[in-house]
């Protein structure tokens, strides 16, 4: 289970990482063209850019906590988090009729929840 965990989060940072990193130095025009990001035409750069910021702490949040042994315990908050926001964005991408992104959304919202679940509970690092 242990391992399994891990390997969630780990996931979990990859993609946060990767998004992050688009949202934070893309060009928001850039973004928009893009397949799915037609999103980012509606909202302001700012608020793309900090989104991406998030993402990138998600991407730390994920893994670092544990793997060095410092407040372990906000790896399972910010799958928590990250929950929060793969909610959001399935609503975003519901409003345009983007359905295989909102299934992926679900797939990383599960695997964010089971990672939560995981690490509060049975797999406590403080247990």
């Amino acid at each position: 289970m242990n391992l399994a965990l891990w390997i969630g989060a780990g996931l979990l940072a990859v993609v946060a990482l990767a998004g992050g990193t688009i949202k934070t130095f893309a060009p928001r025009e850039k973004l928009a063209a893009s397949q799915g990001g037609g999103w980012t035409g509606d909202v302001g750069t700012g608020f793309v850019k900090s989104l991406g910021g998030l993402e990138l702490l998600a991407a730390a949040g994920l893994i670092l906590p544990a793997a060095v042994g410092v407040a372990p315990i906000l790896v399972p908050v910010t799958a928590v988090c990250w929950a929060l926001l793969m909610i959001g964005a399935a609503i975003t991408h519901g409003r345009r009729d983007e359905s295989s992104l909102v299934a992926l959304n679900l797939c990383y919202l599960a695997l964010a929840v089971f990672v939560a679940w995981g690490r509060f509970g049975p797999e406590s690092f403080t247990g």
